[in-house]
């Protein structure tokens, strides 16, 4: 009686264990096969032509920066405006015109897209997010003059990604 309480736990134990790695197996076939089915063969790199891109020096503005009392509302272009974008309002440039604003007094650079029409208040020229002004270190202060250089595709770029 002993010799088969034996043999029936062997078999027992045996067939627990072969199950175990047969569902082990099984379980390495699945993973393999997901990461077939989703992991790209190849992946190719987007490459960027930046000869292609040119500076042109806009001088110096005096920026200023609006965000709360404006966010989640309609900007002139249609946009709906994220205080946290990196966007920005002048009176007459083109919608969709991409400046680098650099603040000379920390060296700090951002590039925003022109998307809103403003500022209305006297001697300032451009309106900047809450987003570019923290970027830029001027969220405290309110109000800088700024350096200005538009940001020119040329014609051979063919941007593939969009900004904001």
């Amino acid at each position: 009686m002993k010799s088969l309480l034996i043999v029936f736990f062997i078999l027992v134990v045996g067939v627990l264990v072969g199950f175990t790695v047969l569902n082990s197996a099984k379980n390495e076939v699945n993973e393999r096969i997901l990461i077939e089915e989703f992991v790209p063969v190849t992946v190719k790199e987007n490459t960027v032509n930046v000869s292609s891109i040119e500076l042109i020096n806009r001088g110096t503005m005096k920026a200023s920066w609006y965000g709360p009392k404006f966010h989640g509302k309609l900007t002139a272009n249609g946009e709906i405006y994220d205080q946290m974008a990196l966007t920005a309002a002048h009176k007459n440039l083109s919608f969709g015109t991409l400046l680098k604003i650099t603040n000379p007094k920390n060296g700090r650079s951002v590039i925003v897209r022109i998307n809103d029409r403003g500022p209305y208040i006297q001697g300032r020229d451009l309106d900047l997010s809450k987003g570019a002004a923290i970027e830029l270190g001027i969220l405290k202060k309110g109000v800088a003059k700024l350096k200005i250089e538009e940001v020119a595709l040329g014609k051979t770029s063919n941007p593939t990604a969009i900004v904001n």
